[in-house]
């Protein structure tokens, strides 16, 4: 089972997500301490395909204070580790016009870090008025189905 370390809510509201692939990530010492600890960030975090690799940029991971003479950067890019048939599909996903791959979620999986990152098309303020009547109009039903059901 895996527990969630960090969530990016921004990027399921922001865009409309596809397909979702899970990565691992290359990280130092004193950034899964401070993973650990629970200093992650992923509200701007975005992967992007560059020589056949996939980096993560804009994950904040800030730095650990217990650290010796060696801290990392809080926002450096890191590479993501994905098998080269999940790269080849990623970089034709991320092709098409309007498309961009936020990381959705950052969890625990086996004593390792792992990243969620999904094929988001960009929502445009309309879609996300609908999306949130949706969501009031589904409310609704569904306490009046309790409502009903309680009698």
């Amino acid at each position: 089972m895996s527990q969630d370390i960090a969530t990016n809510r921004q990027a399921r509201r922001d865009f409309h997500i596809g397909d979702t692939w899970e990565a691992g990530m290359a990280l130092r010492g004193t950034e899964v301490k401070s993973i650990r600890a629970g200093k992650v960030n992923l509200r701007d975090a975005f992967a992007r395909v560059e020589n056949g690799e996939v980096w993560l940029y804009n994950c904040d991971i800030q730095p650990w204070e217990s650290a010796s003479h060696e801290q990392h950067e809080a926002r450096r890019p890191r590479k993501l580790l994905l098998h080269r048939r999940e790269i080849a599909k990623i970089r034709t996903a991320n092709e098409i016009k309007g498309s961009s791959l936020p990381a959705l979620r950052l969890y625990w999986k086996n004593g390792r870090v792992k990243v969620e990152i999904g094929a988001g098309k960009g929502k445009n303020f309309v879609d996300q008025r609908e999306d949130l009547k949706k969501r009031v109009q589904q409310r609704e039903t569904d306490r009046e189905i309790s409502r009903f059901n309680r009698r």
